[in-house]
Order: structure tokens, then sequence, then C-alpha cells
């Protein structure tokens, strides 16, 4: 079996104001065969600091039922550190969804550089906005 580069995101949802609006997106991305959702892990923090994780398993009916359409199948990649390290970056009274994704369309380009014995060097991450702003200083 050949896995494709494997990346996560933490999205902050201050005050607590998690509207399901991502859903949609992240299941077309599914449905289209580029990502593979892995794990996906709620963290809350209250009014007074205290920071809980709440695995899909574990939350209430209609968290279930937004992140039922993702299909997935937690594999518990995620662990009490790196809950403790995304509760400590939310302000209070906020809620994080923390996911762990395949890009399940590089799985291939993945195993060929395996098989020509290619060592990854250096992988990152430009922000969409400093892309915008050079496109559009190059156009002018």
């Amino acid at each position: 079996m050949s896995i494709g580069p494997v990346e996560y995101i933490a999205i902050a949802f201050p005050g607590n104001k998690f509207s399901g609006e991502i859903i949609p997106a992240i299941k077309a991305l599914q449905d289209s065969g580029t990502i593979k959702v892995i794990d996906l892990v709620l963290i809350t923090k209250d009014n007074d600091g205290n920071v809980a994780a709440v695995e899909l398993a574990d939350s209430g009916p209609e968290t279930q039922a937004t992140f039922a359409a993702l299909g997935v199948e937690t594999k518990n990649l995620l662990g009490q550190e790196d809950f403790e390290d995304i509760g400590s970056a939310l302000d209070p009274n906020s809620t994080a969804a923390l996911m762990i994704w395949e890009n399940v369309w590089a799985a291939e380009f993945a195993k060929s550089l395996r098989n020509a014995d290619g060592i990854l060097i250096a992988n990152g991450r430009i922000p969409a906005v400093v892309v915008e702003e050079l496109l559009g200083s190059s156009v002018s």
C-alpha cells in the first residue's frame, strides 16, 4: 500500500462559533480522491482555561451528525501532547478542530520518489495571501 504525504491542520473557532461550513468542502476533497481524513479531534477551552479533547465518537449527537458526512474512522494518531499544544494556543471559550489527512493525490508520486531512492530535503507551505500579493505585484 502506498501512502501519500500526511499533513495536519489545527483550526480555531473563537467563541465556540463552529458552524460546520467547512465540512462540505472537506467532503468534496475526499469524494474527489484528493485527500483522506485519517483522524479528527475537537479541542475545547472553557472560560477558566481548562482544555479538553473530544474524540468524535464521544461528542454530542449534533457534532457527530455534522462530522458523519466525512466518514472518519478515527485512528487515534493524535495524543495528549497534541491536545495540550493546541489547547495552550486557544483563547478561553474557544474550540479547535485538529485534523490529520493523507494527500491521496500524491501517493503514486511519493511511491515513485521512494522507489528512486529520493530523499525529502525540504517541504513547506506558502500562505495564499503571500502568493496573491506576489502575483498581483508582478501583473502591474
